[in-house]
């Protein structure tokens, strides 16, 4: 797909993070951009230092989790710039599970599903048929997670197995799309390949109510700077990604009509020949058995 200035880009988490990332790379392409997150006050910030810049913004408060939330951002977009070209369901949060998924608490699942996989699919309801029927090419962009969407992380498996959904979802996504003749693309992102500083560390902050914790937390949350330090003291160092790299690369992706957003990593290489290898091989997945005996808490990984 040719991006090209006066088309229309539709973010979500995008008042940090990945999401910012991406508005600000396609307004540096001319694109007008539509931000969406649950965070009024740090989406306000965005907006307007985007503003500031020059670029055409509309700041728009959604929950992604609920679909009538999602369906006005929709009707707010189209209001506003008439067309959406570029969609990214970015938006996606931790569980705060601890323990053996056994002890999970119920919500910690409820959540997680409810951002990280209604989110995106609330995103194609709302806007899918919409740009089909707008009559101009299209791309969607979902972001999924190398935990999970290529092989699990067991002490993050609520998040990875939501992350696995995304990348499912994205595959039939595109099928459909192609069935049905419309000039619109979809790729499934996998941010890295280095970890990211991004707020999903703290995604707890925004968690609602309907989804709260039931009983008191076993140890407390941890940051990223707090995970970045133990990894340090135990003599392990820790390579980032720059979110400025991955917009980059959704921004090439989407130009060459990319599918699988994947950043090249031998790392990501060996995760996907060793699990394709146990299926194959009819194996038990014996590359997870680094984690059996660690009993961390459940967390994000990127």
């Amino acid at each position: 797909m040719r991006l090209a200035g006066g088309q229309v880009a539709v973010v979500t988490g995008a008042a940090s993070g990945i999401g910012r990332a991406m508005a600000r790379r396609f307004a540096a392409e001319g694109l007008k951009v539509v931000l969406a997150d649950v965070e009024e006050a740090a989406l306000r910030k965005a907006a307007d230092e985007l503003t500031a810049d020059g670029a055409d913004v509309l700041g728009h408060v959604v929950d992604v989790s609920d679909r009538d939330s999602v369906r006005r951002l929709a009707d707010a977009a189209y209001a506003t710039y008439g067309a959406v070209h570029v969609l990214c369901n970015n938006a996606g949060v931790g569980s705060g599970a601890e323990g053996r998924m056994w002890e999970h608490e119920p919500n910690d699942w409820e959540w997680a599903f409810a951002v990280n996989v209604w989110g995106v699919f609330h995103g194609v309801q709302a806007f899918v048929p919409r740009m089909i029927a707008g009559g101009e090419p299209g791309h969607v962009v979902n972001t999924s997670s190398g935990d999970g969407g290529i092989a699990p992380l067991p002490t993050a498996s609520v998040y990875a197995v939501t992350k696995a959904a995304v990348v499912t979802m994205t595959e039939s996504l595109y099928a459909h799309l192609k069935a049905e003749g419309a000039d619109v693309g979809a790729s499934v992102l996998f941010p890295g390949p280095h970890m990211l500083r991004t707020g999903l560390w703290e995604s707890h902050r925004n968690r609602p109510e309907r989804y709260a914790k039931e009983r008191p937390r076993r140890s407390p949350y941890r940051s990223l700077d707090q995970w970045e330090a133990a990894m340090r003291a135990a003599g392990h160092e820790v390579a980032f990604t720059p979110v400025e790299e991955v917009a980059e690369h959704v921004v090439e992706g989407i130009r060459a009509g990319r599918f699988w957003l994947l950043p090249a990593s031998e790392h990501s290489d060996r995760q996907i020949r060793a699990r394709a290898r146990s299926m194959l091989d009819r194996a038990d997945p014996s590359y997870l058995e680094s984690f059996i005996l660690d009993r961390g808490t459940e967390g994000p990984r990127d």
